[in-house]
């Protein structure tokens, strides 16, 4: 049954909104007007249906703003744990949220797999149709399901989405200032070399002296900027385009990774971050109920690197011939001893959940400690850089001039 939100009036006079479900627009108009509202806009999920013409071309609405981001679900999720934890059924759960969520995309989709299950569908075949669930979330819920452990699946997933978020929250804030550094970098160079030097070459060549050969090198660096920018703008966008066609390839995919990994400084952070999404991933699969190999597999795809993937599924694969989760990781090479070392504890002792969940936080401690320490390193290397090239611009044209005036007198 579809979700309509709507705004209008009350018999008092009163402006109101909310949301409703019902079979038409037709049905939610009536059942307005049955509870004392005057309606003069519904939407659909997202889609205009407006009853009055005039607020149609008034509103303007993007369907960027619709999209669910992980905090959304994460909120979402620890809100549908709670109404479980709190003995609520299943279905009115789903209806409470639908009212609870503000996006208006989850909130339409919570309303279909609500009606999913009304018709007989279990709940993660349900989340499963929605299709805005990762495998990883219809997994465990399935699981969930299984044991008859949903409160606790659905309180793992929230604690697992919440942890992703903090992650990419983490990194993202760091690096806001290198970045800020850096486009005010492009920006002085690029006033400079556009508006500034053109006035000191004419000011050179009028009066007609030799000139030395890095203050030439700068002049015809400007020039050529200036002469074929669309052209340097074309060529950059052309590589853009070439590199991410090559990447959607499997090889091209491999080699990118392989690429980053061996890295010198950017190395090290990618395979941090990779190994403690692999190692939280995988910890929360295996605590909510999934077998080894299927946990296995979304860990791996979690990880969102080729490189740490294969290895991850060559140590499936290993699984099911009777090997531990330890020695195909260890021979794969991709992966720290620490991280083999620990894993191998936690199978030899049963708690390998608790092992994974650990190096997660060991790791996840290294992401944030790295991108500061490279932060903070960045941001003087930038001031340098910056400095060198307005410095370098500066001699090439003012020396020549000073020489030249003194020449002159």
């Amino acid at each position: 049954m579809p979700v309509y939100a709507y705004k209008g009036v009350t018999a008092a006079g009163r402006n109101t909104r909310g949301h409703l479900d019902a079979e038409s627009i037709r049905s939610a108009r009536t059942r307005l007007r049955r509870d004392g509202i005057f309606p003069t806009e519904i939407t659909e999920g997202g889609q205009d249906e407006r009853v009055d013409p005039r607020a149609r071309r008034r509103s303007f609405k993007l369907p960027s703003f619709d999209r669910v981001s992980p905090l959304d679900l994460a909120l979402a999720t620890r809100q549908a744990a709670t109404l479980l934890g709190a003995g609520i059924p299943l279905v009115e759960g789903l209806r409470a949220l639908t009212e609870q969520v503000d996006n208006p995309r989850l909130k339409s989709v919570f309303a279909q797999v609500r009606d999913r299950i009304n018709q007989g569908s279990s709940f993660a075949d349900a989340l499963s149709a929605a299709g805005i669930f990762p495998d990883l979330y219809v997994g465990m819920v399935r699981a969930g399901e299984a044991g008859g452990a949903l409160e606790t699946v659905l309180e793992r997933l929230a604690d697992y989405l919440e942890s992703q978020v903090r992650l990419r929250n983490k990194v993202g804030s760091i690096l806001i200032y290198p970045t800020v550094m850096f486009g005010f970098a492009l920006v002085v160079v690029g006033a400079l070399v556009t508006v500034v030097l053109p006035q000191i070459t004419q000011l050179l060549a009028s009066l007609n002296q030799p000139l030395p050969i890095y203050t030439r090198f700068i002049i015809a660096g400007s020039e050529f900027t200036r002469s074929w920018w669309w052209a340097m703008g074309l060529a950059v966008v052309l590589v853009v385009m070439g590199v991410r066609a090559i990447t959607r390839t499997g090889r091209g995919r491999v080699a990118r990774d392989r690429l980053l990994l061996r890295m010198p400084v950017v190395g090290r952070l990618v395979r941090l971050i990779a190994i403690s999404r692999f190692s939280r991933t995988l910890s929360t699969l295996l605590s909510g109920g999934l077998p080894i190999t299927r946990a296995l597999q979304t860990a791996g795809e979690v990880a969102a690197n080729t490189v740490i993937a294969q290895a991850v599924d060559a140590a499936r694969l290993s699984i099911t011939e009777g090997a531990s989760v330890a020695q195909p990781l260890r021979a794969s090479g991709e992966f720290p001893p620490l991280v083999t070392h620990m894993i191998q504890v936690g199978e030899q002792s049963g708690e390998l959940e608790q092992m994974l969940a650990k190096v997660a936080d060991t790791y996840e401690e290294q992401v944030e400690t790295t991108v500061t320490r490279l932060t903070a390193l960045l941001e003087p290397v930038l001031i340098l850089v910056m400095v060198g090239i307005v410095l370098v611009i500066i001699l090439a044209t003012l020396v020549p001039l000073l020489q030249i005036t003194s020449s002159l007198g």
